[in-house]
């Protein structure tokens, strides 16, 4: 399997380095942005939880440990409260999009260097009056090494993005109904 790999490197062009160079920084940025952001939000969510539920068992307007406490200054005000919660979210959701981003394009990178990975393999053979399929075969499968690259990034970029946008949700409905029962209290 290495030296199927290595053989592959030893073979490849500029651009299937390029592309493979641009694909690995992508699967970095996608699994620090799911980790830095998950753990930031499961921190959130869970002081959250605890918040809604101390305002639901006493008669305290604000708990201490909620974030629209700290964003309103104990302000009970409908529209300071909103304006908290719009940006509550807008920090927690910092480089999700950058998931989306990645999710659409990487398959394109990848397939982008698949196609000069067939065309430098057909100018390999233009020379040459016959050419096997087993000569052929080869040649292509080893460009579209690029496309499964693009692929396999695509796959977790879409799954974190779907994480990490449910959890946000999740705040958001915490942030929310907190602030319905603060507004309520008066």
């Amino acid at each position: 399997m290495i030296s199927t790999l290595l053989n592959y490197l030893a073979n490849s062009s500029a651009i299937t380095y390029i592309v493979l160079a641009l694909l690995s920084v992508y699967t970095i940025v996608v699994f620090w942005i799911f980790f830095y952001r998950n753990s930031a939000l499961n921190r959130l969510i869970a002081n959250e939880k605890r918040s809604l539920e101390i305002l639901t068992t006493s008669q305290s307007k604000f708990s201490p440990l909620s974030l629209l406490n700290q964003c309103s200054n104990g302000v009970a005000s409908k529209e300071i409260l909103h304006a908290c919660e719009i940006n509550i979210i807008k920090e927690a959701s910092v480089g999700v999009s950058w998931l989306a981003i990645i999710s659409s394009t990487s398959p394109f990178i990848g397939l982008f260097g698949t196609v000069i990975g067939i065309l430098e393999s057909f100018a390999k053979f233009a020379n040459q009056s016959k050419v096997a399929f087993s000569i052929i075969a080869p040649a292509i499968s080893e460009a579209l090494v690029a496309t499964a690259a693009g692929i396999f990034v695509a796959i977790f970029a879409y799954t974190f993005h779907q994480i990490i946008s449910r959890k946000i949700y999740e705040l958001n409905i915490y942030l929310k109904a907190q602030a319905e029962i603060i507004v309520a209290k008066g």
